[in-house]
């Protein structure tokens, strides 16, 4: 060993024994190095390695090809209809899968599965920001962003409460409460990885938003045709079928039901709306990454737990502020006239599409049996607190901010 390597190697030596006591002199529990090395070797080695690659690699093209077929079904004319996006078709599919040939897949492949789960998903969340802009908030005005706001806390918080009442798992109530108040499927995927809950309570959350949000989007324009909705007018209407409807896609198709003619109207105003509530994704991540990791720590010893930071979050954050400054420099009217926006909404569908997908091949019918029918109820008592409390914040609330 020459000189130089060795007075490197005693300086780590040395940093690492001093850091390591002034730790435990703070009473802080600290982890060889050498296990921490083990430990993430031992969670990493069988991505990527020279031996299992080829394996993770036929699991990653599985979920490919599964999310290739759920972007031709979702173009069938009855199932746009629907308003099912890729991603829901795409649950759907893997789904059936885990109730018919689950059981002839390699386990080999499981890893590249788990990939698709994991690092896909929080790319896929990150380029999300890539539909959404600042400027859209200015759009709508102040109304708009508090009815959201109180909408999306208020959800969380009643849906916690709620799935205690029930004697619901924390985890199942927490992900359809987050499904039901922010943006559906992004929004429960977006959750997955900072609750770091069982693939088959993210698939149950899923099933109630796409229930409960096909629902609604067929209730509010028969709500408003038939004069139930007389009391709004048409910025209260936009402002309600947004901020309470589940998915995107759910909100485009009520609003375009209701008023059809420009951007401006329902239709388009309703869905900047929704964005705003998507929006809200990454600070309730952060948040319930802080509140989990405390509430979590308790039960552990001596209090103390790893803090659950959802960077990606802060990525999503990032991406935001990066397409309104692009939108700003090219001159754009609206996010898609920004350059390659299309291209890249289109991959992160798809990245997207192949997390749902990869989420779906581990849910099983014996798993939906033993949830029972309890998320479901949850489900329901939070969409009639959306249709009920969001009309009446609509009504009230939205002249008072305007």
């Amino acid at each position: 060993m020459s000189g130089d390597c060795l007075c490197k190697w005693l300086a780590y030596k040395l940093l690492m024994n001093w850091s390591e006591h002034a730790f435990r002199n703070m009473g802080w529990r600290v982890l060889p190095v050498e296990n921490i090395r083990c430990n993430f070797a031992k969670k990493n080695k069988v991505m990527f390695e020279k031996g299992t690659r080829g394996n993770t690699l036929h699991g990653i093209l599985l979920i490919a090809l599964f999310s290739c077929a759920a972007f031709y079904i979702a173009e069938i004319p009855f199932v746009r209809k629907m308003s099912f996006s890729p991603l829901i078709v795409g649950i759907i599919l893997g789904m059936l899968y885990a109730n018919s040939l689950r059981n002839r897949l390699p386990e080999t492949w499981v890893p590249g599965i788990k990939f698709c789960t994991k690092q896909l998903l929080r790319a896929g969340i990150v380029l999300y920001g890539f539909r959404l802009t600042l400027s859209q908030v200015a759009q709508v005005g102040l109304s708009a962003v508090v009815v959201d706001l109180i909408i999306v806390c208020g959800t969380i918080f009643l849906g916690v409460w709620l799935g205690r009442l029930l004697k619901l798992d924390s985890d199942t109530a927490l992900m359809t409460a987050t499904g039901s108040s922010i943006c559906g499927a992004a929004a429960v995927l977006g959750a997955e990885p900072v609750v770091k809950c069982e693939s088959h309570k993210t698939a149950i959350a899923v099933s109630t938003v796409v229930i409960f949000g096909t629902i609604a989007m067929f209730l509010y324009p028969v709500m408003y045709r038939t004069g139930v909705l007389d009391g709004l007018d048409n910025m209260q209407v936009a402002v309600y079928t947004g901020s309470t409807l589940h998915e995107v896609a759910h909100v485009a198709g009520a609003g375009n039901a209701m008023d059809p003619t420009d951007a401006a109207g329902i239709a388009g105003t309703a869905t900047i709306t929704k964005m705003i509530r998507v929006m809200m994704l990454a600070p309730v991540l952060v948040v319930m990454g802080f509140v989990l990791s405390r509430t979590r720590g308790k039960a552990k010893e001596n209090g103390k737990s790893k803090i659950m930071v959802p960077w990606f979050a802060f990525g999503f954050i990032g991406v935001i502020c990066l397409n309104s400054l692009l939108q700003y420099l090219t001159g754009a009217e609206s996010v898609k006239d920004i350059p390659l926006n299309g291209a890249i909404e289109y991959i992160d569908t798809f990245l997207l599409t192949m997390a749902m997908t990869a989420l779906g091949t581990d849910t099983s019918i014996d798993k939906f049996k033993k949830a029972g029918a309890k998320p479901f109820v949850l489900a329901l008592l939070l969409f009639g607190w959306l249709v009920g409390g969001g009309y009446l914040l609509a009504r009230w609330l939205v002249p008072a901010l305007a």
